[in-house]
């Protein structure tokens, strides 16, 4: 009989359990470690945020300042390029000065030759009509013996002018082949 009650008694609880409630356990919060919770999440997001900020800004202020470097080299470029145009405007100004001046010495030889040239056609000239007068006054005779000594200095001194003369275009001449 013992087995009996055993029996039954295990049979009675198993029913016992199967019949039995079914409680839901509810986790009891407390709202103070709930907000605790929330600004912490709201903290953890607000920080995240902002370091996602400050990449964005890191990366825009590097693309700003690439932007500005990339606008001062252009500058730099421009002010070097001005710069040697200046400075080959200025060589071609110098050459073309140069180029003048050298012109203006072939002109003024040129001018200096014509000009001792004419002036050795005048003395030449005038050497000639010393002598023909004074052929014509010696052969009338009308000439003391001191003028004639006086007209033959002259003739003399027309002779060595007419050598210097002479001596003048060759130096021009030699200057204006050079210059050449």
């Amino acid at each position: 009989m013992k087995i009996k009650l055993l029996l039954t008694a295990i049979v009675l609880m198993c029913f016992q359990n199967f019949y039995a409630q079914e409680t839901i356990t509810t986790v009891a919060t407390d709202s103070v470690k709930v907000k605790a919770l929330e600004l912490e999440k709201q903290k953890a997001d607000e920080k995240a945020r902002l370091e996602q900020q400050l990449k964005e800004e890191k990366k825009s202020l590097k693309a700003q300042e690439k932007a500005e470097a990339k606008v001062e080299k252009a500058q730099k470029d421009a002010e070097k390029a001005e710069k040697e145009a200046k400075k080959a405007q200025k060589k071609a100004e110098k050459e073309v000065k140069k180029i003048e001046k050298e012109q203006k010495k072939l002109e003024s030889a040129e001018k200096a030759v014509s000009k001792n040239q004419s002036k050795l056609e005048k003395a030449r000239k005038d050497l000639s009509k010393m002598q023909s007068k004074f052929a014509k006054n010696k052969a009338k005779g009308k000439l003391t013996p001191v003028e004639i000594e006086k007209e033959n200095v002259k003739i003399t001194k027309q002779q060595l002018k007419i050598t210097e003369i002479e001596e003048d275009i060759q130096k021009s001449q030699k200057k204006l082949n050079k210059l050449r």
